[in-house]
């Protein structure tokens, strides 16, 4: 447990000056009491509960003020609650490696019936955007709550040359985090500018300017996470895996997810033909530097497991939560227990009084 006001806990200190007044005027008032012969006389006349009786209610009122004083200072406990928000990116890979028929009817359509599933089971107070990435990476909806709108965005998904992971992860980054400054433009390839395609080189670019911040434990962002699914080896744009280690100094999870069969499918287009195959060893690794998780998905229903098993993931969370009120409760409850005990008790002989 800890506090947010702990300075306040000197307070306590005051206790044991009450406790120390209180036996002061209990033994003061003995004295000034009627003196009798033997005190053997009075004790089985007062009884052996009366003696404690008259302690009780001074001893609930002080155990009320201690409960007081620790609940002003803001004590807070770690427990696991539902979140009362959550931002989800989902970066989707749109590339022409997408339109493979591995997994039926093709990669691109089972993905966009796994991503509607995840829109429509997430829970109200879960925000998602949307990232679609190809030779580009494209935010396609910002953060939202509104259904229409991402399912809209999903059935806009079109397929594009290339595959821009390191590209996607910085877009997604900038959409959950929007402070940090990430220049998406910087991260625009221009395919007029590629001269000799067997030279590798022209499709890499760097790392967008982006601010200067203090690392962050890998994994501790706890109110927004990345989930990327991609089934090729990227091909453009800045390294994925420096990409990665960028969002883990923010300290932002990345759940990936590897959507294809492991053999590999041919795409064909208009007087093309290329070969393609899940890079699993690239998806394993940018999670495992962002402390997220690698899953594979080889056919749409699974990747609906998926996207479930993600969901559960993002609403319960582990928090620091302020639990004043229940010390302010139990200090009103003390307080009414001692009332009533000492009118119960020692009212009549007030009265009479």
């Amino acid at each position: 447990m800890v506090f947010l006001w702990p300075e306040l806990l000197w307070l306590l200190l005051a206790v044991p000056l009450l406790v120390a007044a209180y036996l002061w005027a209990l033994r003061r008032r003995t004295r000034a009491a009627v003196r009798f012969a033997s005190l053997d006389l009075v004790r089985p006349a007062l009884g052996r509960s009366a003696r404690w009786r008259r302690h009780l209610p001074p001893l609930l009122l002080l155990i009320a003020l201690v409960v007081t004083i620790v609940g002003v200072a803001r004590p807070q406990m770690r427990v696991t609650l539902p979140t009362m928000q959550q931002t989800v990116i989902l970066a989707v890979d749109v590339s022409l490696s997408m339109g493979a028929d591995d997994v039926e009817p093709t990669r691109l359509t089972a993905a966009q019936a796994a991503a509607r599933a995840f829109v429509e089971e997430r829970p109200r107070d879960v925000r998602v955007g949307l990232v679609a990435f190809g030779g580009n990476a494209i935010v396609v909806q910002q953060p939202t709550t509104n259904r229409d709108d991402l399912l809209a965005a999903i059935d806009r998904f079109e397929l594009q040359r290339g595959t821009a992971t390191g590209s996607a992860l910085y877009a997604a980054l900038a959409t959950l985090l929007p402070d940090i400054g990430i220049d998406l433009q910087a991260l625009d390839f221009k395919w007029e500018n590629v001269r000799n395609m067997r030279d590798p080189n022209q499709f890499k670019l760097k790392p967008p300017p982006m601010k200067e911040v203090a690392p962050v434990a890998p994994g501790s962002f706890d109110t927004g996470a990345i989930v990327l699914m991609s089934d090729g080896k990227s091909t453009i744009g800045p390294s994925p895996l420096d990409a990665a280690r960028v969002v883990a100094d923010r300290g932002v999870r990345v759940f990936t997810v590897g959507f294809g069969t492991k053999e590999g499918a041919m795409v064909r287009g208009e007087g093309w033909a290329v070969y393609v195959r899940l890079d699993e060893e690239t998806l394993q690794a940018i999670a495992a530097i962002t402390k997220g998780a690698y899953f594979h998905a080889s056919t749409g229903a699974e990747l609906k497991k998926i996207y479930r098993d993600l969901n559960t993931r993002f609403v319960l969370e582990r928090k620091e939560v302020e639990v004043t009120f229940v010390y302010a409760a139990a200090a009103a409850l003390l307080l009414l227990v001692a009332i009533v005990l000492s009118l119960l008790w020692f009212g009549p002989a007030l009265r009479r009084r």
